[in-house]
């Protein structure tokens, strides 16, 4: 009798063993699946520039002394965007015309064959001189005349300006979209 509950005793104790295995077996047989991973590289933005260079920066454009009736002072200036972006330049005028007849002394800027303004000195303002693309470079020709029936009254008399060149960015937004890639191989694991 001893023998016969062993035995029982075995059997009650390797069922739950057993069935602990199998339980096992399916989990394990069971447990493959496919899986797939993708990514991407950091995504970047980087703002444009937007700068200039002045090839007679804090200089005079001209300084002439001892100008007499028909004489005309001139000097050349180059702005250059040196920036990524295209840019809408100006040029502005800060003047004092200390001739008792202002209309005396002539101003003239040109561009190449453009004039940018012709009149009396010191009255220029601000004057649009257009989209520079990154990296485009204009030179401006100043020249200033003292009218050849300028009179005695005009001895010794001074005028001066400087300029102020500013840049702004073009106001037309754009949407950059880059190109499809080929895809990227999926990757599985077991």
């Amino acid at each position: 009798m001893q023998t016969i509950t062993r035995s029982r005793k075995w059997r009650k104790a390797l069922i739950p063993l057993t069935t602990l295995a199998a339980a096992g077996a399916l989990a394990i047989g069971s447990g493959a699946s496919f899986t797939s991973n993708s990514a991407n590289a950091a995504s970047i933005v980087t703002s444009g520039t937007l700068t200039q260079s002045n090839s007679k920066s804090a200089a005079a454009i001209f300084n002439v002394t001892n100008l007499k009736p028909g004489d005309t002072a001139s000097g050349d200036v180059t702005i250059t965007n040196t920036g990524s972006l295209p840019a809408v330049f100006s040029v502005t005028e800060t003047a004092t015309n200390g001739f008792v007849d202002h209309t005396n002394l002539v101003m003239t800027v040109t561009q190449g064959s453009s004039t940018v303004f012709t009149g009396t000195f010191g009255t220029m303002g601000t004057q649009a001189l257009g989209t520079f693309a990154a990296g485009e470079a204009r030179t401006y020709h100043f020249s200033s005349t003292l009218k050849s029936t300028a009179g005695n009254t005009e001895q010794g008399k001074t005028a001066s300006a400087s300029y102020s060149w500013d840049a702004a960015q073009t106001s037309t937004a754009a949407n950059v979209n880059q190109p499809a890639a080929t895809p990227a191989n999926a990757t599985a694991a077991n």
